[in-house]
């Protein structure tokens, strides 16, 4: 392995180990609600200076901003910072049994970009107890597979229909699928341990293409609803999205 020069081996290994543990959160936020689990984006706290304060409490549950839902407080910070700082978002939050809009307008951050002024977390209750069993990997390129692993063992249909299906990918609560390095070694690999189809990340594809290996099959994927989608056209034996 080679290091970057302003860090140690030790940081660089704590780095992949923290994007690791990252990458399994995602895939089983986002692999539980592809099975009927959807997250509750929670209050945790309220800044008592800041723009929500009077308007939400902990334990809310946002649900909407603006009239679009919010999936997940990655897709909250994205719909807070939207729009300019200081305009007025209409905010639906659950408080027990109680629906009710708010209007709240942004309060810029220490970093000038709008904010509401709460923290907020990620909650999807499940009846499951789910826990990755894979050593001696760091980094998040195992993300998109962690969260099919997940559908496919919780499901009651085998996703890949008896084919050895390969494949890599990073991936985040909303289930988007991101690049990873490495790939024509992942390519080899995955050829060595007899896969036929490889699910490739589009912004992998070009440097994939350029390294392809003969009798693995390339299929594009961007999101996970796209590799499911693509995991079904291989079963039934339809045209896949390539590279």
């Amino acid at each position: 392995l080679v290091y970057p020069p302003d860090q140690s081996n030790e940081q660089v290994e704590q780095e992949n180990k923290e994007a690791f543990q990252e990458s399994q959160s995602s895939a089983e936020t986002a692999a539980l609600r592809e099975l009927g689990y959807p997250v509750q984006v929670t209050v945790k706290e309220v800044a008592a200076d800041g723009a929500s304060a009077g308007k939400l409490a902990a334990g809310d549950v946002i649900q909407t901003v603006d009239g679009q839902q919010v999936t997940s407080t990655q897709k909250l910070q994205e719909l807070v910072r939207a729009k300019p700082v200081g305009t007025e978002l209409a905010v639906v939050r659950k408080r027990g049994d109680a629906t009710e809009t708010v209007k709240i307008a942004t309060k810029a951050g220490d970093d000038g970009t709008p904010r509401i002024g709460i923290s907020a977390e990620n909650k999807q209750p499940h009846p499951f107890e789910i826990t990755y069993h894979l050593e001696n990997v760091g980094g998040p390129s195992a993300g998109l597979m962690f969260a099919l692993g997940t559908i496919d063992t919780l499901n009651t249909e085998d996703l890949t229909g008896g084919k050895v299906i390969a494949g890599t990918g990073t991936i985040d609560d909303e289930g988007n699928v991101g690049v990873i390095g490495g790939i024509a070694q992942k390519l080899v690999g995955a050829k060595d341990d007899g896969a036929t189809f490889f699910l490739t990340p589009a912004g992998n594809c070009e440097e994939a293409a350029a390294n392809a290996v003969k009798g693995l099959k390339l299929v594009k994927v961007e999101t996970l609803d796209g590799a499911l989608q693509a995991l079904s056209d291989i079963r039934a034996g339809n045209p896949t999205p390539t590279c």
